[in-house]
């Protein structure tokens, strides 16, 4: 007998993933679709979202679909990146590229403007999070001001999962999570738009419906089902924004319970029970009713062994990583700061940029590697103690992403925090965890239903506890050492990159 399946979708930075899932987790079949990201001008970061976001989930759907034999798909579940900005018309036609997550700074004097208006500290008391690059709701503004002709045409604004959503189904909905990322229009303690907010600043603008992302909000159109594969009248789930949604995948759904996503970004995201605040951590809804979050992110980890392969000629990785690996602690003396596009936790500093510190004619392509791995652990650590600040201590921690396939990495953190991390034995992440919303949502599973399993788990060593603590010291000063000088050049790098654009 085939067995029920159903289908998850993330739309990520770099790639479209999809999986066809039994509602006992196993996966019966992946596609993948690789993009690239869209960088216009400094500080944008963009996504076409008929020929990214659509296109590749149409394409995806219709190389699944077909293999979900007699069973059928019986719910959809989509995630994507997050927080993100694509204003549309009325007939959901995109009005312009899709304007990203924290990676986009464009709207920094926005932020500025809402904090006079509106008061900073109110913001952080309502909203949960003080306004950062990573917050949308001075994105909003920034079209407003800058491109009045589109927003005036806009009839509803769509992030990657509630774009999917509305393609399939017709539903101007936006999930509870993805909303309270909207910082300053989401009114964290009472769940609903801060709608004398969103007058004040935004006037008349539609916002979107508020559902949680695992509530269904309408079945497939004729239309829909003729362009994806996927039968009429199949049930969509809200969705959510993809750390969130791998998060669940990996289990990370208990008070306490803390997800680190080792990617192209790190990103952080632990489960609370009622919401806490803090300047410099993201408070969120969970993806869970009754769940609350606590989230962090860098700009750059994963990005940077990229880097080093093009830098070192693109050579082999598993050379490049046996040369990381016998490269000792401390990576012969060098230190890294990793804001080679910036930071957003703990410094938020746009303008930051990459520090290599104590580089000799001696240091090869895998010093460098194990100094980014070590920059990435102190961050890490920066991080966790900002938690412990907030109230909120780390307990179950869990790593996921593709760069737990990388060791050395994993243990270098664990050295360098003082963590133990599980390793889950499924770590592709979003997609995942986005069909399991579709199985709840649809009632095909229980609510509690757990498909996360551990495959194992990596424990600090102690050995090089004096050196990490020492170098973590550095590690602090260095930024606030540079930061003067590395702001100087990132405002004349910008004026170059602007004057030759």
């Amino acid at each position: 007998m085939t067995p029920e399946t159903v289908l998850g979708v993330d739309i990520g930075t770099s790639a479209t993933k999809a999986v066809l899932v039994t509602l006992d987790g196993t996966v019966l079949a992946r596609a993948r679709r690789a993009h690239e990201l869209s960088l216009p001008r400094p500080g944008w970061a963009e996504h076409d979202a008929e020929q990214v976001w659509w296109q590749e989930f149409t394409s995806v759907c219709r190389e699944l679909a077909p293999q979900a034999g007699p069973g059928g798909i019986k719910a959809i579940g989509i995630s994507g990146i997050g927080p993100c900005l694509l204003p549309c018309d009325a007939n959901l036609r995109p009005l312009r590229p899709a304007i990203l997550y924290g990676v986009d700074t464009r709207a920094m004097q926005e932020i500025e403007e809402l904090d006079r208006a509106l008061g900073a500290g109110n913001i952080l008391a309502r909203s949960g999070s003080n306004l950062s690059a990573q917050a949308l709701g001075p994105k909003l503004l920034w079209l407003k001001h800058h491109e009045p002709e589109i927003y005036h045409q806009t009839k509803g604004w769509y992030m990657a999962s509630s774009f999917i959503a509305a393609r399939l189904t017709g539903a101007y909905v936006l999930d509870h999570h993805s909303a309270s990322q909207c910082d300053p229009f989401y009114d964290l303690d009472n769940q609903a738009w801060a709608s004398d907010w969103i007058q004040e600043a935004l006037g008349d603008l539609s916002m979107p419906e508020l559902a949680w992302p695992g509530e269904q909000i309408g079945t497939v159109t004729a239309a829909a089902a003729n362009t994806t594969g996927v039968p009429a009248g199949t049930p969509v789930v809200a969705g959510t924004i993809d750390a969130w949604a791998e998060a669940l995948s990996a289990g990370v759904r208990r008070a306490g319970d803390l997800m680190v996503m080792y990617g192209s970004t790190m990103f952080f995201v632990q489960v609370l029970d009622q919401a806490a605040r803090h300047p410099v951590l993201w408070s969120t809804e969970g993806v869970e009713r009754g769940t609350r979050s606590l989230a962090a992110g860098m700009s750059t980890s994963g990005s940077l062994t990229e880097w080093l392969r093009r830098l070192a000629g693109d050579p082999d990785w598993h050379k490049l990583l046996a040369e990381a690996t016998a490269s000792p602690p401390g990576a012969r003396g060098l230190l890294m700061l990793p804001y080679f596009a910036g930071e957003r936790t703990p410094i938020h500093d746009p303008l930051a940029r990459g520090v290599i510190a104590g580089l000799t004619l001696s240091h090869g392509a895998g010093d460098l590697l194990r100094a980014s791995y070590e920059a990435t652990a102190f961050a890490t650590r920066q991080i966790i103690e900002l938690l412990e600040e907030a109230g909120a201590p780390a307990g179950r921690v869990v790593a996921v992403g593709g760069g737990t396939n990388a060791a050395l990495w994993l243990q270098i953190v664990s050295d360098v925090t003082g963590v133990t991390q599980e390793v889950p034995t499924e770590t592709i992440g979003a997609s995942h965890g986005a069909a399991l919303l579709a199985a709840i949502g649809a009632g095909l599973v229980p609510a509690e239903t757990d498909w996360s399993r551990t495959s194992h788990e990596v424990t600090p060593t102690a050995d090089n506890d004096e050196l990490y603590e020492q170098l973590f010291g550095l590690y602090g000063e260095l930024y606030e050492q540079t930061a003067g000088t590395i702001h100087a050049l990132s405002g004349r790098s910008l004026d170059l990159e602007v004057s030759s654009a």
